[in-house]
């Protein structure tokens, strides 16, 4: 496993309940890396392990496993094929040399295979393409095949197995390349077979077919193609496997994993088709030190690099680090972050095989390895020989698309909630943490409403602490559209000292987007210099507690323009009570009105599917601003207020069939409308009677 040439790393990428996990658990359990067959369905899978998976059965992390096969040492990244985990798969793919695509046979492309298409394009993983549950009823490999050659042109995928039998009848496969059948055996494995007669003439054509693609990746096999008429058995091969590492062909093949059906001819390919670390391009960093590009290979005898894609939070064993080595050789018991400029001590180094731990001595490139309680390392770093150093670009999550409050369900674990929040943070980049100053909550983001409740489940169970998620207050505010004049007067004689302060105030609205502003313009001294800056301070505290519905109020220029004192009673108090009753007044009676946030969305749909978003956003009160189109969808560009689009994201999922998905962030502030504003204020008044 420590000869370069002899690694592979793939990252399994597909739709959701298209069997990556276990075509990953079939592949193991053949290549005899684990002992049994695990089932997601039964929750005896070796990668799908965490309690929360196991319910759900669904991925919800990245998982890891290796195996030998053909003395090839190949590391798999299980993915999670749901939207709201979509971060843990891209930051998987980012540290492959290679993708295996799954696509079911029944359900075809889906939203999520197109995302993920767009991760192996923009990486330009070599890929291989398996056409899964093809034992089920209505599977069809060939119309599978046929809307991936449609959607996924740029893949270039090409027919390199061919199905025997369909159904409950699917035994084997036709190696178009190789010309002879694969009949497949209970434990994986399969034997070699004579090609069926009824398939012999597609078989042909197929090959003929992957001749001509073949041809056309390389000048010179194209030339003696063109000479030729054909390619020898020997240039057909070479040619192939030159291509798939290339990334210019993607072959595809069916399988059946959950009745082991075609594993080894998997494993096959991947060994075969798929690059070894050396053979990807090589990786362009910064020297965190000059500034200057610098590169690293993917061989063993390259200064050592790695990064960082992962980190996983434990009570028990503490953080656990898993990275990649992308150059050279790790051994010892230290490395250098580069990324934060420290010396890192590690204990052990650990070949992670699901919720297991092997140590290992020293890895090298194309290997995916965790160390534990490292302290200044996070998900992202650069990891690298102090004397060599290098930072690779960081990891880029989505950004969030949902966000809710949060609070302890229990008052006395609001300190361990935030501190636990926080260690979920380090786990997941995906998640953010804001408090909003306005509303006073505290709001956590994240892709979806089921990625916030994985995370509500993890906190319960990995630190004892429950939350509870409620949807946010929308933060709205108040300004004025008028202007108007009032007078503010505190007078209160009740024994003792008392309290005058008097004073004319002149509002008006400010030019959008400043806040507040205050002018001077007593003449005379009948407001002493002393007492002129306890009225703005009135008028300030009173903006924070709005007129109209409790909102902050904001662009408002206010002008002193009269008062008076007494000698005896007048107070900085009196004074700022006077600002703030003299504000009040005026607004009332210069057209005070609601501010609402606007959101600024990008949706992306299939065709079919922008008329329902379109009338959905306009049912929102939300405009649209324009629109885009790429390959294969449509991008709306769109605005809509905070209010209306916060459980946007499972409507749109529901709209599209959940082939639809958005991204969101603040614009601006616009004014309520009346017959809404109305409501807002009712039932701010409301609460403060029963308060």
């Amino acid at each position: 496993m420590h000869d370069v040439q002899q690694i592979r790393n793939t990252v399994i990428l597909g739709h959701g309940h298209s069997g990556k996990t276990t075509l990953a658990e079939a592949l193991l359990f053949t290549a005899g890396a684990v002992g049994r067959l695990g089932k997601v369905d039964e929750g005896s899978s070796a990668l799908d392990f965490e309690e929360e998976e196991v319910r759900r059965k669904i991925s919800i992390s990245a998982a890891f496993g290796h195996l030998t096969w053909q003395n090839c040492g190949v590391f798999l990244a299980d993915t999670p094929g749901d939207d709201n985990f979509v971060n843990e798969t891209k930051f998987a793919a980012r540290m492959a040399d290679s993708a295996l695509l799954t696509v079911g046979g029944v359900l075809g492309v889906r939203s999520q295979t197109e995302r993920f298409v767009d991760f192996v394009l923009e990486r330009r993983l070599p890929c291989l393409i398996c056409i899964t549950k093809m034992d089920r009823e209505r599977a069809n490999f060939l119309e599978t095949f046929d809307e991936i050659r449609q959607t996924f042109a740029k893949l270039n995928p090409a027919v390199l197995h061919l199905p025997i039998g369909a159904e409950k009848d699917f035994k084997g496969v036709v190696d178009v390349l190789n010309r002879r059948a694969l009949i497949f055996r209970p434990d994986g494995t399969a034997d070699i077979a004579e090609i069926p007669a009824e398939l012999a003439a597609e078989a042909a054509d197929r090959r003929a077919t992957l001749m001509e693609y073949v041809a056309e990746t390389d000048d010179d096999l194209l030339e003696h193609f063109l000479e030729e008429g054909e390619l020898s058995d020997e240039a057909l091969l070479t040619g192939f496997a030159a291509a798939v590492r290339q990334g210019k062909i993607a072959p595809t093949m069916p399988c059946s994993p959950l009745n082991n059906a075609g594993s080894s001819v998997v494993l096959d390919a991947i060994v075969s088709l798929l690059p070894a670390p050396e053979q990807r391009p090589p990786l362009v960093g910064t020297n965190p030190k000059t500034k200057e590009l610098v590169q690293r290979t993917g061989a063993a005898d390259a200064p050592f690099s790695a990064q960082v894609f992962k980190t996983t939070a434990d009570p028990f064993t503490g953080r656990l680090t898993v990275f990649r080595v992308l150059s050279g050789t790790l051994r010892g018991d230290t490395f250098y972050n580069a990324s934060k400029g420290e010396s890192e001590r590690f204990g052990h180094l650990f070949l992670i095989q699901g919720k297991e731990q092997k140590p290992v001595d020293s890895v090298v490139p194309g290997m995916i390895v965790a160390a534990a309680k490292l302290k200044c390392t996070s998900t992202g770093n650069t990891l690298c020989d102090e004397a060599a150093p290098v930072v690779y670009e960081p990891l880029e999550p989505l950004p969030p698309a949902i966000s809710y409050a949060v609070r302890a369900k229990v008052d006395k674990d609001e300190e361990k909630l935030f501190s636990s929040l926080t260690k979920m943070l380090d786990e997941d980049l995906t998640l953010r943490m804001t408090r909003e100053t306005q509303t006073h909550e505290v709001l956590v983001s994240g892709i979806g409403l089921v990625h916030l409740e994985v995370i509500k489940e993890r906190m319960k169970r990995k630190f004892g602490v429950e939350m509870e998620l409620s949807l946010p207050k929308i933060p709205y505010r108040e300004t004025l559209k008028g202007k108007a004049t009032a007078q503010g007067k505190h007078k209160k004689q009740s024994g003792g000292r008392g309290q005058f302060g008097d004073c004319t105030i002149e509002i008006e609205p400010l030019p959008k987007g400043e806040h507040f502003e205050f002018v001077d313009k007593i003449v005379g001294g009948v407001i002493p210099q002393q007492y002129r800056p306890a009225v703005e301070k009135g008028i300030v505290e009173a903006m924070d507690k709005g007129v109209l519905a409790g909102y902050p109020f904001e662009g408002l220029k206010v002008s002193l323009l009269d008062g008076s004192y007494h000698n005896v009673d007048s107070s900085e108090m009196a004074f700022k009570i006077a600002g703030s009753l003299a504000f009040k007044t005026a607004v009332m009676n210069a057209h005070p009105v609601l501010l609402e946030p606007i959101m600024e969305l990008e949706i992306q749909v299939d065709k079919e599917h922008v008329g329902d978003v379109m009338g959905d956003l306009n049912s929102r009160r939300g405009r649209v601003l324009g629109m885009d189109s790429n390959s294969r969808r449509e991008v709306i560009r769109a605005q809509a207020p905070q209010a209306e689009i916060q459980l946007y994201g499972p409507d749109l999922t529901s709209m599209t069939g959940g082939r639809g998905s958005f991204t969101v962030k603040f614009s601006h502030y616009e004014e309520v409308p009346q017959h809404i504003a109305q409501k807002i204020i009712a039932a701010h008044q409301a609460e403060a009677a029963a308060e």
